[in-house]
């Protein structure tokens, strides 16, 4: 089947995480993404564990589906090729700040001049106009910036603390894979590009304030900010007699069947607490200090069994090695042995949705540093002569 972004050509300028998981999830989709690499490579390649050098982990997991053309932009013949890369694409993707873009020669004026029908997504820290416009960030700035560090503190007085995923780079690739599907989508009906700025600050504000908002939603205020039952200090995984429990007991119908299950009903009605939903959120401290406790009476697998009985969202928690051999992953088919050409046999991750048409699926593992430079140069038309040349003087890297 075809994929649903086939014929679709992406110039990927970006590094590190967040543009590159963006475009694989467009590469995935069938685009031809175009990774252009500064001389020595995206960072990432160096982040082990690896096999060989340049091909970390982290480097495999977010830029498959991807072609690699090393070109220095420093020097005008680079510039120039990139320049000629750009006349047909349709998605130009980067990840520095707009200053450095327009002092490389890479300005939204300039490329859609170039080409008008250029979607030009820029992902990098903070909105034009602010004071912040010109710093530089990286995923944990950011998530300091919006208070992820802090809601920790405010649930159970610790320090405040990184959560321990890239979740600002990949949230916001997410969301940036919807901003350009919808640009693309305009494009298609227009003809016409245009220029998208997606700000990790703002995006990963509104992100965290849609929970924590709380009563500032109003105005005037209607009490504090924060959303109290994901603050509460009880909000973890339970401990059970031999292990822990992720239960989620929300709905007025999830805590009549776990009173039932335990044979407690008359709780419903008995205990103030449990009225509704609004008498829940109010004593929500209290209602998961007493579950905590609740759940220490039995073990894992019971808890398992009477909440999958009732009906209630629960799963038992896993670590990272946990997950390679979840049954459920296994069953559906999300890990597969695959074999690249330079690293051998690598565990890879199936697109995780499912489509009853054009299924988008993996089109090729990540590269190796500018491998296809010279079969991407020919199809811009440069001849073999101009391709050693540009080789010859370091512009771009022959591929081993």
């Amino acid at each position: 089947m075809n994929r649903p972004l086939e014929n679709v050509k992406v110039i990927d300028l970006s590094n590190m995480l967040m543009g590159p998981y963006t475009t694989q999830i467009l590469g995935d989709m069938g685009a031809d993404v175009i990774k252009v690499e500064a001389p020595g490579g995206d960072p990432v390649r160096g982040i082990g564990p690896f096999r060989n050098p340049g091909m970390g982990a982290i480097f495999l997991n977010c830029n498959r589906s991807k072609r690699s053309i090393q070109l220095d932009l420093k020097k005008p013949e680079g510039l120039a090729t990139l320049l000629d890369l750009l006349k047909d694409a349709d998605i130009f993707v980067y990840n520095r700040r707009p200053q450095v873009m327009e002092r490389l020669g890479l300005s939204y004026e300039m490329i859609s001049e170039l080409n008008p029908r250029i979607i030009y997504a820029g992902l990098y820290g903070y909105g034009q106009g602010g004071p912040y416009e010109k710093k530089p960030a990286f995923d944990d700035l950011i998530q300091g910036a919006v208070s992820i560090p802090w809601l920790s503190h405010m649930a159970d007085g610790s320090d405040p603390a990184y959560t321990p995923t890239a979740i600002v780079d990949r949230g916001v690739g997410l969301w940036a894979v919807g901003q350009i599907l919808g640009a693309l989508f305009h494009q298609s009906r227009t003809g016409k590009g245009q220029k998208l700025d997606m700000p990790m600050f703002e995006m990963m504000a509104s992100f965290v304030l849609a929970d924590h908002m709380a009563g500032a939603t109003f105005e005037p205020s209607e009490g504090p900010l924060g959303y109290a039952r994901m603050l509460n200090p009880h909000r973890r995984p339970f401990r059970s007699k031999d292990g822990y429990v992720c239960a989620m007991v929300y709905t007025d119908k999830h805590w009549q069947a776990f009173f039932k299950a335990l044979g407690q009903e008359e709780t419903m009605t008995s205990d103030p607490r449990f009225l509704n939903m609004t008498t829940r959120t109010e004593n929500i401290a209290s209602i998961y200090a007493d579950l905590s406790n609740i759940m220490k009476t039995r073990t894992t697998d019971e808890w398992i069994a009477l909440f999958d009985e009732a009906d209630i969202p629960a799963m038992r928690l896993q670590s990272p090695d946990d997950l390679l051999e979840d049954p459920h992953l296994q069953a559906t088919g999300f890990f597969s042995v695959i074999d690249h050409p330079s690293e051998g046999r690598l565990r890879d991750m199936a697109y995780p949705a499912t489509w009853s048409e054009t299924q988008p699926s993996p089109s090729r593992p990540a590269p190796r540093l500018s491998e296809h430079s010279a079969e991407i140069l020919r199809e811009i038309g440069y001849d073999d002569a101009r391709i050693k040349a540009l080789a010859d003087t370091g512009v771009t890297l022959k591929a081993e």
